[in-house]
């Protein structure tokens, strides 16, 4: 018998403070997010679209809640469908670092018990396709922040870690 992936996907735009966030969920679960516009994900999932209000409603109030303070452990189910390998072991090990907490390159790797090194990590970090839910703004570098390829980059980084309250606001945020 052959199991059969969900073929439909719905998009919901959401506002946030660090622009506006695209979620993508299947039957079953969110597949895809990011800055923009459902446009810019659409054509790589590949995924019949439907309308479908109540399938992402569940997201939507996870992520508001998140950005009004309010959630710090997203329960929003996750469709792995576009990882598979040591690019799966990390971005699921990844998934279970705890708000507030941030991990480096190399703990990463570690904890996922892959053996990407450091810089792959970094690789995978950049071409995450679930970010924030699965949260690879809180990976930062042995000497920095390191580097973050959504929403403003480094900027939308450092938003979301003071968000967090692992990093201390600046005179800038005050």
């Amino acid at each position: 018998m052959t199991t059969t992936l969900p073929a439909t996907v719905a998009f919901a735009e959401v506002p946030t403070p660090v622009g506006t966030f695209v979620l993508a969920v299947t039957e079953t679960g969110l597949v895809a997010t990011g800055w923009g516009s459902r446009a810019g994900l659409a054509p790589r999932l590949g995924l019949a679209e439907v309308h479908d209000a109540d399938r992402t409603a569940f997201a939507v109030a996870e992520l508001n809640a998140y950005f009004a303070g309010e959630l710090k452990t997203f329960e929003t189910p996750i469709d792995w469908r576009l990882m598979s390998g040591s690019r799966l072991r990390v971005l699921q090990a990844l998934h279970r670092v705890p708000y507030g907490k941030a991990v480096t390159y190399g703990e990463l790797a570690r904890l996922s018990g892959s053996s990407v090194p450091a810089r792959g990590i970094g690789s995978i970090m950049g071409s995450n396709p679930i970010p924030i839910f699965v949260p690879c703004h809180r990976v930062i570098a042995g000497s920095g922040l390191g580097g973050f390829s959504g929403g403003t980059g480094v900027e939308t980084k450092r938003w979301l870690l003071t968000h967090e309250g692992y990093l201390q606001p600046t005179l800038l945020d005050l």
